[in-house]
């Protein structure tokens, strides 16, 4: 039967038509409304929608814009966006850090107050469904032109064997040439470790001072407050034995660049009640860091900068649900925000994706990391290897398959180069190694990648330079076939997307994209831009002209190993289930998807699946289940808890 154009379309059409007359009559102006109209026209007709998807621009009450730097999917079908600061100092100054919930279903929105600064934490989500938030803001970032007072790391020691010091924010401390400095936040300092050696008359104690770290800055402004040489620091205000036992002592503290500084403060959010639940600080303060679960439920955090805005060495921490603490884990160092992947096994494959801050030579290298044993194997074969920051990367579906990708990137800090690289590694081979993939149509840094419920990845955003630079967004969006290993073109984007962008999949099949932080609006780079707060929401072909399954009743619950029996119609044919993990995504790093295939049954109108047994294959947590049919189209999500 012929489509019959809809009263809009026909109108779009004629519109069209009678521009591209006037434009001979009218001139460039003219012709150039009736490429736009004519491209409106195409782009919402059926059948170009049908084969490359729709995007739409949602409406967003003007006191829910937010800047969104992290997005996550809630058990609940909400999103939770946070902003923090906003990557905005004005906000940083006056302590306002916002979050925004969105409920994709309703299109409405709701304000939710925001404790700490979680501008560019790390995230993840728990077995119960809260999401854990560690990390964020302590200090914005200045640059050797912009840095007015001499500053960084004061050690402060206590030799009390009996009382730990508290010293709060602003404590003076004075240095043996004249030169003071004062604290920008209160350090908890342990008290000294006390050690008796002999006994009796011959008994001897010695005391260890025990140290914390502080920022502090000079009093004084401009060189007169730089201290060029080590130096012990007297705390203003002690006397007698509290003077002897607490003391400063730093090196250099000088003009040169600040970088940020991170927190230790983590919170839960709670999905349920709607708001952020502190828990246990971390033993490290982190900005930038990469949270991960591991097989067991618990979370491991990895990376970012400290409270001295320097790059943590190695010293990894986990945390444990079931208490809300932190403890000590596997010493291993990686730069920031790096992408890690929970294998089968429960090892963590390094795909080499990261977001920017370390060394260009260190930490790198891609490989396979066995976090009970802390051993790790480097996989070979990376083509454009010095360009993984801010690339993207998926475990491809199904999760079985243990293979891995990684797309676009560029080069070491606001390096101009971008890659078009992409590649993929199998992790159930012998000795694992990337192999080219097919390339993105042009070099691509900040591409944010989701994967479907019919077993693609889909890619959408970014651009050629360094946050946008030389107006290099692009607009542009495509499927990849894992088993064909081709690309497919989807409907273009309107809205350009690049640094602190998130994309992730909604449980009705809809993609939602987010944020996007340029430097700069024009091309020639002199005009800042403005964060990017519009939403735009695509829907793929196959939410249009298709009938869909419809996937109803079920358990709320199962455990691994167990079935589950839902219903769809006997008369729908059912190709495929898929159990997928809701995204936590933050700087194209969303390590937390992945798509888990379903052994199925069918019996009549009554569908069961069976969740694999192996904890490293599906965590504890929940998950969306879908069913396709043998088009691929997808059935909307049921929600499932797997213990």
């Amino acid at each position: 039967m012929r489509h019959r154009p809809t009263p809009r379309i026909r109108k779009l059409a004629f519109g069209a038509t009678a521009c591209v007359v006037l434009a001979g009559l009218n001139g460039p102006a003219v012709y150039g409304y009736a490429q736009h109209a004519y491209h409106d026209y195409e782009i919402n007709r059926p059948e170009y929608m049908a084969r490359y998807g729709h995007w739409d621009l949602l409406a967003v009450p003007a006191a829910h814009r937010v800047n969104a730097i992290h997005a996550a999917l809630l058990h609940t079908g909400k999103v939770l966006l946070i902003a923090g600061s906003g990557n905005d100092e004005k906000n940083f100054k006056a302590g306002s850090f916002r979050s925004v919930l969105w409920d994709p279903a309703r299109n409405t929105f709701k304000e939710i107050p925001t404790p700490k600064d979680m501008f560019c934490a790390g995230h993840a989500q728990l077995p119960d469904g809260n999401l854990l938030v560690a990390g964020g803001t302590a200090r914005y970032e200045r640059l050797a032109g912009d840095v007015h007072r001499a500053g960084g790391a004061m050690v402060v020691k206590n030799e009390d064997p009996d009382h730990p010091r508290l010293l709060p924010k602003g404590t003076l401390f004075r240095g043996t040439r004249g030169k003071e400095f004062r604290s920008q936040f209160a350090v908890l300092v342990p008290r000294g470790v006390k050690h008796v050696t002999g006994t009796g008359r011959a008994a001897k104690v010695t005391v260890t001072a025990s140290e914390a770290r502080v920022y502090v800055e000079a009093v004084r402004e401009g060189e007169a407050g730089i201290a060029n040489t080590a130096d012990q620091y007297r705390i203003a205000g002690l006397t007698g034995a509290d003077a002897r036992n607490h003391y400063g002592l730093a090196t250099k503290l000088g003009l040169d660049k600040k970088d940020f500084q991170g927190i230790k403060q983590a919170y839960e959010f709670d999905a349920t009640a709607e708001r952020y639940v502190p828990v246990d600080p971390m033993a490290q303060a982190r900005w930038y860091p990469t949270l991960v679960t591991l097989a067991d439920g618990r979370v491991l955090a990895v990376s970012g900068l400290d409270d001295m805005g320097e790059i943590i060495p190695g010293d990894n921490e986990i945390f444990d649900p079931r208490t809300r603490t932190w403890h000590t884990g596997p010493k291993r160092y990686f730069p920031t925000y790096p992408a890690l992947f929970l294998t089968k096994g429960g090892n963590l494959f390094y795909s080499g994706s990261n977001a920017g801050y370390g060394p260009a030579d260190q930490g790198r290298t891609p490989g396979v990391w066995n976090p009970r044993a802390n051993t790790f194997a480097p996989v070979p074969g990376l083509p454009d290897a010095d360009q993984t920051e801010t690339s993207a990367s998926v475990l491809l579906p199904p999760a079985q398959r243990q293979t891995v990708m990684i797309l676009g990137g560029g080069g070491v800090g606001e390096s101009h180069r971008s890659t078009a690289r992409t590649g993929t590694v199998d992790l159930t081979a012998a000795h694992p190694a990337y192999r080219p993939g097919p390339a993105l149509a042009e070099g691509t840094r900040y591409l944010n990648a989701v994967l479907t419920p019919d077993d693609h990845v889909f890619t959408t955003g970014g651009s050629r330079d360094y946050r946008g630079k030389e107006a290099s967004d692009i607009l542009r969006a495509q499927f990849y076939d894992p088993a064909r290993r081709v690309f497919h073109p989807a409907a273009a984007p309107a809205v350009g997307r690049d640094y602190h962008a998130e994309a992730l999949l909604l449980p009705d099949g809809r993609i939602a994209v987010f944020g996007s932080n340029p430097l700069f609006a024009d091309k020639a780079d002199t005009e800042p831009a403005a964060f990017e707060q519009r939403i735009e929401v695509y829907t793929p072909p196959y939410l249009y002209g298709r009938t869909r399954p419809r996937l109803t009743g079920g358990p709320a619950e199962v455990h691994r190993g167990a079935t589950a029996a839902f219903r769809v119609p006997a008369a729908t044919p059912v190709a495929t289930a898929r159990l997928m993990r809701p995204s936590a995504v933050t700087h194209v790093t969303d390590v937390e998807q992945r798509s888990i295939a379903l052994p199925v049954a069918r019996h009549g109108d009554t569908l069961t699946v069976t969740v694999p047994a192996d904890p490293s294959l599906v965590p504890p947590g929940w998950y969306m289940v879908f069913v396709t049919d043998p088009r691929g189209t997808p059935s909307a999500a049921r929600w499932l808890h797997v213990s």
